[in-house]
């Protein structure tokens, strides 16, 4: 016989945890209707009962004491909504021990615990699913670990970061960068310490989730290098308008010759990329299978109702799962997969500097270049100050690596024709 109930445990009532609880209540009976019996919430665990919330939680649900849920034997699922890596990853690994389902939208716990976490959840037999810690309410999670189990992934580029995007958006209708971000925080887009996004780290964790989840080969946030966006200007902008391209913080991964290339990075896409139209706080992904070639997915990827769908949908599966007496195992079978070196990588690179306007400098530069084994595809060269005698370079140059550019930079600017390297971007295809 189904259970007449089942009852769930919250550890966080912040912004997405709020959400979810709305979702869970205001939707009690399609929820009970599509899982088989109603789903209650018999514990919340807050740090204070007394803080006003975005849902009214009745006062008899409250707890500070985490063991009322993970100790507590009528919880089968325990939901994470703290955020942070502690005391979120030990209370999860504890209701996994504890032989409880667990559902948590915690980017950072599941970036650079997951592993650790996903053995022990096989482990002990029971489910460990977090949709909401990558894309929002962007099913890509569930796409990887199930929809695409018959293909081998071969490579992902995204755009996950809706705060970047947002800016990225603005700065493409010639706005600068500060003004940009300031507008994005005052909508609520940005926080006012917005480095994480803005650096690419919050990026970074995600892709490293999603980079083990496509390769089945554990890639954590400290593999993935990251390039943030404060050094974009208009004009870069306005020359890659001029050549065919659009600007968007990527977050790309692959396989190459059994190994993982993973990082990301601000980019020049060419217009006609599939990313390059993707606008405002939107998300996207591109998987390449090689039984499906390319899938996108699309969406709102942040905010508590998006977050909260994902969450509701994750506790809704754990639930028929349970009643059905089955567990969704993790896929841990690939084989252990190096992730390269990302001075190692190759691409086409985008640079920009402010030179002297005298004969000579193009050659100067172009040896170094060439001593590097770097070839320039285009050279667009704009007189910015006559009386200064100054003008701007913008080198498109052919595939080099990453390694080699860096170092043909440095001694680019030891030049005495270089005034400044303002900007290097890569160049995706």
């Amino acid at each position: 016989m189904p259970p007449t109930e089942i009852n769930i445990g919250l550890l966080g009532a912040g912004v997405v945890g709020s959400g979810t609880l709305d979702v869970l209540w205001r939707r009690r009976e399609r929820i009970a209707a599509a899982v088989g019996c109603p789903l209650e919430v018999r514990r919340v665990l807050v740090r204070d009962p007394g803080r006003p919330r975005p849902v009214a939680i009745p006062a008899g649900l409250l707890t500070t004491d985490p063991s009322a849920i993970l100790e507590d034997p009528a919880i089968p699922i325990v939901v994470e909504l703290m955020g942070g890596i502690e005391p979120a990853h030990g209370y999860i690994a504890a209701a996994l021990r504890a032989g409880k389902h667990v559902v948590t939208a915690n980017k950072d716990v599941i970036a650079t615990y997951g592993y650790e976490l996903f053995r022990l959840a096989n482990d002990r037999g029971v489910n460990l699913f977090f949709e909401g810690s990558v894309g929002g309410g962007i099913p890509v999670v569930t796409t990887l670990r199930h929809g695409l189990v018959a293909n081998q992934v071969g490579a992902i580029q995204a755009i996950i970061n809706g705060t970047t995007n947002y800016i990225l958006t603005a700065m493409e209708q010639d706005r600068d960068y500060a003004d940009a971000l300031r507008e994005a925080q005052q909508l609520g887009y940005a926080e006012a310490n917005p480095r994480n996004d803005v650096e690419g780290i919050d990026a970074a964790y995600k892709l490293a989730i999603l980079s083990t989840l496509a390769f089945r080969s554990e890639v954590r946030p400290i593999d993935v290098r990251h390039f943030g966006i404060t050094r974009l200007q208009a004009k870069d902008f306005r020359y890659a308008a001029e050549m065919g391209y659009v600007i968007k913080l990527i977050a790309a991964s692959r396989l190459l010759d059994g190994q993982i290339e993973a990082g990301v990075y601000p980019a020049l896409l060419p217009r006609t990329h599939h990313l390059a139209s993707v606008k405002g706080v939107f998300n996207a992904i591109l998987i390449d299978g090689d039984q499906i070639d390319t899938l996108m997915l699309y969406g709102r990827g942040a905010g508590a109702q998006p977050t909260a769908s994902a969450v509701v949908a994750d506790i809704c599966t754990v639930a028929r799962d349970l009643i059905r007496g089955v567990v969704d195992r993790i896929d841990l079978s690939g084989q252990p997969r190096p992730v390269v070196d990302f001075d190692d990588t190759e691409s086409r690179y985008y640079i920009r500097m402010q030179v002297a306007d005298q004969p000579g400098v193009l050659a100067q530069i172009a040896r170094v270049l060439g001593d590097g084994r770097i070839s320039i595809a285009s050279v667009i060269q704009k007189e910015t100050d006559e009386t200064a005698r100054s003008a701007e370079l913008v080198i498109m140059t052919h595939a080099a690596q990453h390694r080699g550019v860096v170092a043909a930079l440095e001694a680019i600017g030891h030049l005495a024709v270089v005034r400044d390297i303002s900007n290097v971007l890569r160049v995706l295809r």
